[in-house]
């Protein structure tokens, strides 16, 4: 009896770590100033399975240089808006996968909407030194420059960029939206002396 409950329980485990990471996003905005709020996502959060979670600690526990326990348990907090709970996950799956800038850019959306703004930047730009045209780093810099750093100029740099290396970009018009906005955020800045 207890063999089969240990090979249910090693089944569901592997299934939940087999899971690939999926990519971290601001949400869609359909203005700047909705953009991504400093603390929380806009998008509904879904419950996370305690026994899951507890699962993958253990195997955490166990073993912690296991990528894939780490990831999954970052992307299953993160998907119930437990972002901060989520980045010392992220950046153990960091950690060990150093070179890999989705992961990377996990950790620094994970650090965006727990309020900050400046260490997403930080590590959105070690997402970069892994990999200069990773468009969703890219993307979520502008997000972030703009909504978190008040940086429009940087906003409109980092998405210009974004659409000069992928001139086809799925998100084009959004994002040559984006840009407008923040072109007006800096039209409308008092001049410095």
């Amino acid at each position: 009896m207890f063999s089969i409950a240990a090979t249910l329980f090693g089944l569901s485990v592997g299934y939940v770590i087999a899971l690939q990471s999926r990519p971290r996003t601001p949400p869609a905005p359909t203005t700047v100033a909705q953009a991504a709020p400093a603390q929380g996502g806009t998008s509904t959060p879904v419950l996370a399975d305690e026994q899951e979670l507890a699962a993958l600690r253990e195997i955490l526990g166990r073993d912690p240089n296991n990528l894939s326990a780490a990831t999954a348990l970052a992307n299953r907090l993160y998907d119930a808006g437990r972002y901060a709970d989520a980045i010392p996950y992220y950046q153990t799956a960091v950690r060990l996968a150093p070179s890999d800038p989705g992961l990377s850019t996990d950790l620094g959306t994970a650090l965006w909407y727990s309020g900050r703004a400046d260490d997403a930047l930080r590590q959105y730009e070690r997402s970069l030194a892994a990999d200069p045209t990773h468009a969703q780093t890219l993307f979520n810099i502008g997000i972030v420059s703009l909504e978190g750093a008040s940086d429009p100029a940087r906003a409109v740099e980092s998405w210009e960029r974004l659409l000069t290396t992928y001139p086809a970009h799925p998100e084009r018009a959004r994002i040559e939206a984006l840009m407008a906005q923040a072109r007006d955020a800096m039209a409308s800045r008092p001049p410095t002396r």
